[in-house]
């Protein structure tokens, strides 16, 4: 294992668990929303965000965690293990409000500079569709 994916929900726990794994396998760490995330919540440009996606999975080894649709065949296709954390709406919900109020008013760890935690309904609703909208599109490429 010199490549390790790491997707799923929202608040399915993906940056623990490479957090953790990391550790115990002496690997590099990629939070991709520390890569995507500009201070103040600014968003990558497509092209740029492609460009930071193809130099990343280039690096020897690596656990990356994050979704990022747009990127996900890329990094699917060079990984040579992939966990997909698919847990219960109402389980990654909770997280997701818990990790609200343990980060309030500042970045988490995994987050780039200057993005203090934030929940909206957006965001919300993401986590609460992942199942219907998101899973069965993972499901089929992980086939």
């Amino acid at each position: 294992m010199k490549k390790i994916l790491i997707i799923g929900s929202g608040g399915a726990g993906k940056s623990t668990l490479a957090r953790e794994l990391g550790i115990i396998l002496a690997l590099e760490v990629i939070h991709l929303d520390a890569w995507y995330w500009n201070p103040g919540w600014v968003e990558t440009l497509k092209a740029k965000w492609q460009s930071i996606i193809q130099n990343l999975t280039l690096r020897e080894s690596w656990i990356m965690d994050g979704n990022y649709g747009g990127t996900l065949d890329v990094r699917l296709s060079v990984a040579d293990t992939i966990i997909f954390l698919d847990f219960s709406r109402l389980l990654c919900l909770s997280r997701v409000i818990k990790r609200r109020f343990m980060y309030a008013g500042q970045s988490r760890p995994d987050m780039a500079s200057d993005c203090p935690e934030r929940l909206n309904w957006e965001f919300l609703k993401y986590v609460w569709s992942y199942p219907i909208i998101r899973r069965p599109g993972i499901q089929e490429k992980l086939s």
